[in-house]
């Protein structure tokens, strides 16, 4: 926690010399010099609180587009999402902790980290034999390769003190076309990919 102006000021006096040349009544001029000094080390003491801040790009704000540029951002996918500080944070957050992979585990985690809680639905062919009766009928044999996305509704972004700026929205309701764009470039390139909104 910062230091504020007092607290440098009974510091800056509790250094002083001793003696009748060194006295500091409040309003004099030894204490004036005194004040602007804690005032500056007050102001910087709060930037360096700030720079702690700005160092988590969760919680950054002045050097958010240091961070979007060292990641990589904005791609095709953020550019489709908005501009607002969370979702630019949300989008920064996804792609440092990308890992790579190739499990519906890992899909899941992207869409969560977007924002989105997903299900994902695999499909498999009726094989005489191995399927039972009730099983769906889903096609030929190439069907092993399409998987869907649920997306039970459209994101909500709301607007939050400290988080967001004036301008932005009180309350935004968009359809996934960063988490569609993110899932088609990530995606195994022999899969074919189906997002499904439900209540759409």
């Amino acid at each position: 926690m910062a230091m504020n102006v007092d607290d440098y000021l009974s510091q800056f006096k509790a250094v002083l010399l001793r003696g009748k040349a060194w006295t500091c009544p409040p309003g004099g001029t030894m204490d004036n010099l005194l004040r602007a000094f804690s005032a500056e080390f007050a102001r910087v003491d709060a930037r360096v609180d700030d720079l702690r801040n700005e160092a988590d790009p969760r919680t950054a704000f002045e050097m958010l587009g240091e961070w979007e540029t060292l990641a990589g951002l904005p791609d095709s996918c953020s550019a489709a999402s908005g501009g607002t500080i969370e979702e630019r944070r949300a989008a920064l957050k996804a792609k440092l902790l990308s890992t790579g992979g190739a499990s519906e585990a890992y899909f899941r985690s992207i869409c969560e980290d977007l924002g989105y809680q997903v299900q994902i639905d695999r499909f498999r062919p009726f094989v005489c034999g191995l399927s039972r009766c009730g099983d769906v009928l889903n096609g030929p044999a190439s069907v092993r390769h399409i998987w869907r996305v649920r997306v039970p509704t459209a994101r909500a972004t709301y607007f939050r003190t400290g988080q967001s700026q004036c301008g932005d929205a009180l309350g935004k309701f968009s359809r996934a076309a960063d988490l569609e764009c993110k899932l088609n470039k990530i995606k195994q390139a022999h899969t074919r990919l189906i997002v499904a909104y439900q209540g759409a």
